[in-house]
């Protein structure tokens, strides 16, 4: 096991580190911009921007490892945390899965026991597989990480599948097994959550979801519950969706967006986003003339 990871150093650097969700190079390039201290990123984003299809287990290892790639290469130098799902399958496929995030820049990854095909955490309808079998794809994961710096959270939906109890102890065997940090998913209330970060071993994530089964806290308020890793991963992509149906739905109604400017970047601002000058610098460079 690594003696201290990118993700590791963060929480002893800040105590709480907040991670955005990202979808794509855009919305890793903006993270990046706001400088965030580290990004995730979501399975069930990834899903609706590549797919546009819900987290129900459509996306495929590759499809996520091939957009990780894209999006820690845009996010750099911030540290970006992948949702592995399930691995893909047993130990070996979880393996492959490992070794496929790591090389395209990851800092970690998120690896759930729902049995397949998964679907997001807040959604109703999810079956975990027995422990030990879980416990087997933490260990085939950690061999494969070896000294790398990646940071492996072994998640736990058995909130929802099973009781409260059940994913404590899951969360635990998982963390036992060489996990780094521990998730139980979906807590209901402020009571499961003392409950978690009292009975869990740490790093403890915490996934605040618009709209999902956990109330919403602030990173200083989940801090002083005993949790380290806060995610708001669908944030981006609500707000863009958001964005997008306000403003195409008034083109479509008006046929134009000149009254509603201030709902979009400017063209000289999003140029400045993606760092336009830079390969004007660079054709300059090599110019012939």
């Amino acid at each position: 096991m690594p003696s201290s990871t990118r993700i590791k150093k963060a929480i002893d650097r800040e105590g709480v580190v907040l991670m955005p969700g990202c979808y794509d190079a855009l919305s890793a390039r903006i993270l990046a911009r706001l400088e965030f201290s580290a990004g995730f990123i979501s399975g069930y984003s990834v899903s609706a921007g590549h797919l546009g299809q819900p987290d129900v287990g459509l996306l495929t290892t590759t499809e996520m490892a091939d957009a990780a790639r894209r999006i820690c290469t845009a996010a750099s130098p911030v540290p970006i945390i992948a949702d592995a799902d399930t691995g893909g399958g047993n130990p070996l496929n979880v393996q492959r899965t490992i070794r496929d995030l790591i090389s395209a820049g990851a800092a970690g990854c998120f690896l759930e026991d729902q049995l397949w095909p998964k679907k997001c955490g807040h959604m109703s309808g999810k079956r975990v597989i027995p422990l030990e079998e879980h416990v087997e794809k933490i260990r085939a994961a950690r061999d494969v990480i070896g000294e790398a710096d990646f940071f492996l959270v072994g998640r736990t939906d058995a909130r929802a599948a099973v009781s409260l109890d059940d994913a404590i102890r899951r969360a635990n065997a998982y963390v036992e097994a060489g996990a780094d940090g521990s998730f139980v998913e979906a807590p209901r209330d402020e009571s499961e959550l003392v409950t978690i970060a009292k009975e869990t071993r740490g790093p403890r994530v915490a996934n605040m979801i618009e709209g999902g089964k956990t109330p919403l806290y602030t990173p200083e308020e989940l801090r002083e519950l005993g949790f380290e890793l806060i995610v708001h991963p669908l944030t981006p992509l609500y707000a863009a969706a958001r964005g997008m149906l306000d403003v195409l739905g008034e083109l479509k109604q008006k046929g134009t967006t000149r009254d509603r400017l201030d709902k979009l970047a400017t063209f000289q601002e999003f140029n400045e986003l993606v760092d336009l000058q830079s390969i004007y610098d660079v054709e300059k460079k090599y110019s012939a003339d």
